[in-house]
């Protein structure tokens, strides 16, 4: 019996000492989000003029093969566009991009000199949305040999 005491005071001075040596820690965790402004375009729009109605300009060739998407975490952003040459004389290219929810999409003619297509960008992720492009001729345009432009569009982010 008296050993039996002995286990059972060991016992419970063991499962005292157990339960005595929990603790706790805390930690302090640094996190940040910084600005987010991303666009990304789809795909290789080809625009060709090749008819008209007696009496008229050409008729205008437009391409909606294109998409774009964006993600910004930002309150009114907006995206312009500028391409890296100027158009030759009779010839306009314009481009319209689709709008996100909630924002104003402004179809405008392109320039060395960047405008708006999209304002009032705010806080939001969406891809697929549709682009096209229209090119414009005049007869003073004559015939113009396959050539390109660069588009450049650009993002500016709001607060």
């Amino acid at each position: 019996m008296n050993a039996g005491r002995i286990l059972a005071t060991v016992a419970l001075v063991a499962g005292a000492a157990g339960a005595a040596s929990a603790q706790t820690s805390t930690q302090v965790v640094t996190f940040q989000v910084t600005a987010i402004n991303q666009i990304a375009f789809v795909g290789s729009p080809s625009l060709l003029v090749n008819t008209a109605t007696a009496g008229s300009n050409p008729t205008s060739a437009s391409d909606a093969s294109a998409s774009w998407g964006v993600t910004t975490n930002q309150s009114n952003a907006k995206v312009t566009a500028s391409i890296n040459t100027n158009m030759p004389a009779g010839l306009t290219l314009s481009v319209a991009l689709g709008a996100p929810a909630g924002t104003t999409s402004i179809g405008n003619s392109l320039s060395t000199v960047a405008v708006d297509l999209v304002t009032g960008i705010t806080k939001l992720a969406q891809a697929g949305l549709g682009v096209t492009y229209t090119l414009d001729a005049t007869p003073a345009a004559g015939v113009v040999a396959s050539t390109t432009r660069t588009v450049t569009y650009t993002i500016t982010g709001g607060t």
